[in-house]
């Protein structure tokens, strides 16, 4: 029993370090979260940081973030998963799986034998390229899987390939084409050019994919960051679209959708069933219905998210 009781103390420690030093929370609020005084929330982030639980990143597995990934990896035969705990102060706060996706970026990184990271938008991806540490890595390549010019003609906030190379040395390939095109014919004819094959070529020979999943509703984040628009948004949904990896539209039972914006998008399609390591990283009420038919339709193989939402997926 005594052991039971210093394994729970030790969880209740690693919690209060990650409530402080990833999710950057106070001791007051940590108090109020974990239920405890004060002086139990400041005795645990100390015993965290006695006990080295934590560094500069978690390295105490919390007993029921991993018991719930393991259920993950077992029911959808993932190669790789991690559920990091949620924040009870913000929900759909993504610090904690950008915090292990920049972990499993700089562990891939340190390879010393030449290897290709693939890279597809949106906020979790680029706030986990953010938080990689420099590293001197030229003879790896960096490849964008997604178009990233916008509708209007800006470039999308969300690119992340140009900003890895930047902290690794490393050689990259953006795609440089509109994330859709004016028709079926005009996108089949651009990305048979050349440059765009060998964009294409890169990418086919990943050793990792890190992707974010987004969700097909009115606050799709298609929509809201400008890549599709209000009215190819609805058409997406009336077809049965229910999430998106890489502007990739598809339905509940994870099936890419035949139609609407996915015939003009240059993004490079997903392998189905995945082959490479694509390990997806997202949370969120919104997004769980995405999150479960990506892995239904075996679209990803890995997925890096918290507890609320890998207890929802596993209900």
């Amino acid at each position: 029993m005594a052991g039971d009781s210093d394994k729970s103390r030790l969880d209740d420690a690693a919690r209060a370090g990650w409530l402080y030093f990833i999710a950057g929370h106070t001791q007051d609020e940590i108090a109020r979260m974990l239920q405890v005084s004060r002086a139990s929330a400041q005795r645990l982030v100390s015993l965290c940081l006695a006990e080295r639980l934590i560094t500069f990143r978690l390295e105490h597995p919390i007993a029921s973030c991993m018991a719930l990934a393991a259920q993950l990896k077992e029911r959808f035969a993932l190669v790789h998963c991690e559920v990091v705990p949620t924040d009870p102060a913000a929900p759909t706060g993504s610090a904690g799986i950008a915090e292990r996706c920049a972990n499993l970026l700089e562990t891939t990184l340190r390879a010393e034998t030449p290897v290709i990271i693939a890279l597809g938008t949106g906020r979790a991806v680029r706030a986990a390229v953010e938080r990689v540490s420099p590293v001197d890595r030229p003879e790896h390549q960096i490849v964008s899987l997604v178009g990233n010019i916008l509708a209007d003609g800006s470039a999308s906030f969300f690119d992340t390939v140009g900003r890895l190379a930047d902290r690794t040395g490393a050689r990259h390939y953006p795609m440089p084409l509109p994330f859709l095109m004016g028709s079926e014919d005009e996108r089949d004819r651009m990305v048979r050019l050349d440059a765009i094959a060998k964009v294409k070529g890169v990418a086919d020979k990943a050793d990792l994919k890190l992707i974010g999943i987004g969700q097909m509703d009115q606050k799709a984040q298609m929509h809201v960051d400008g890549f599709v628009t209000r009215d190819e948004l609805t058409e997406m949904m009336r077809l049965g679209a229910i999430g998106e990896i890489t502007g990739w539209a598809y339905d509940a039972s994870g099936k890419v959708i035949e139609g609407g914006t996915n015939r003009r998008l240059t993004s490079i399609p997903p392998d189905v069933p995945a082959r490479a390591m694509t390990i997806a990283a997202a949370l969120g009420p919104a997004k769980i219905p995405a999150i479960r038919a990506a892995l239904t339709g075996r679209l990803i193989n890995g997925l890096i998210t918290d507890e609320a939402t890998a207890r929802a997926i596993l209900a």
